[in-house]
């Protein structure tokens, strides 16, 4: 994709961006808790679609690029919802080292 070129328009799907959090559970171990820091616009685009077997049933996944306007607080440990939509950012980069755009690989997974 030529970010360079990119109409702004395009940006229009909104989406929540969540960052993990380890809350206590009171015997010495934590679970995780997502909290929304973030409504974002993005342009949202399907790659591929796998589907592989594991854990005694079939498990399927769908892959997507996201690409939204730059900021300087994603990490690769957040995630994207939309509805009840889940996707688990993979890697993210600055396509052309412009500091105008991100472009974040993610997988579609459960809440």
């Amino acid at each position: 994709m030529m970010v360079s070129f990119l109409n702004p328009g395009v940006l229009r799907t909104e989406m929540a961006l969540e960052k993990p959090e380890a809350i206590p559970d009171g015997m010495g171990g934590f679970s995780e808790h997502w909290t929304e820091i973030a409504t974002i616009f993005a342009r949202i685009e399907p790659l591929a679609a796998e589907s592989r077997f594991g854990a005694d049933k079939q498990m399927e996944a769908v892959t997507h690029r996201i690409t939204l306007r730059k900021r300087q607080t994603i990490e690769s440990n957040m995630r994207f919802r939309r509805g009840s939509r889940v996707f688990q950012i993979v890697t993210l980069h600055d396509p052309d080292e412009s500091g105008r755009y991100l472009v974040c690989r993610t997988r579609e997974g459960e809440p």
